[in-house]
């Protein structure tokens, strides 16, 4: 047995591999944020976020990040409750998952301080519809032994693609706006850690 192991150990050091591919990363979320950016009136702009997202990236690679739409937070407590009821309808689609697939022994072997850019294609679910999209990324090695995934720039979210037009109309009725911005940029800074 333990001829085994230390063959087992030897092989995957003569392979150059660290340790940490073989673990899974978890998004800490505390250091997480997901922005967004709205256009109002064609000149009013005004950022959100959301409070609460999760995640992880398994050690194949496989990421998953889920966002708690009902933890918009646009800073108007009436705004938000009318993002989640006419917008995001969280009581029949209470989540946005983004899937992608991810070279996790880039991931591994990120020292600290060390950035590289990563261009990828993702999935997005979001109110009951799912779509490909791409992003422009830089992943960056810390301290902890954790990475920081940022975009570089801003992700272009068009409404019409996962059936927002509706609520967006219903909410600038309600504002009595003239109008509201299709399209939302969005960006991220999110902290995986093992």
């Amino acid at each position: 047995m333990r001829v085994c192991l230390k063959v087992l150990l030897a092989g995957l050091l003569l392979l150059g591999l660290n340790a940490n591919v073989l673990a899974d990363w978890k998004l800490d979320s505390n250091s997480s944020n997901v922005n967004f950016i709205s256009v109002k009136n064609d000149s009013v702009i005004e950022q959100h976020h959301f409070r609460n997202i999760s995640g992880s990236v398994s050690k194949e690679g496989e990421v998953k990040v889920v966002i708690d739409l009902a933890s918009v937070d646009t800073q108007i407590s009436i705004r938000d409750e009318r993002m989640k009821k006419e917008l995001f309808e969280v009581e029949g689609f209470p989540l946005a998952t983004l899937t992608a697939k991810v070279d996790p022994v880039m991931l591994s072997e990120l020292i600290p301080g060390k950035t590289q850019p990563a261009d990828i294609e993702f999935s997005l679910d979001l109110h009951g519809l799912k779509q490909t999209l791409a992003a422009k990324l830089q992943v960056t090695g810390l301290e902890n032994g954790g990475v920081l995934v940022s975009t570089t720039w801003p992700i272009e979210v068009k409404s019409a693609l996962f059936g927002l037009d509706k609520g967006i109309e219903i909410l600038r009725n309600i504002a009595k706006l003239n109008s509201i911005l299709l399209s939302v940029p969005v960006t991220a800074q999110l902290v995986f850690i093992q």
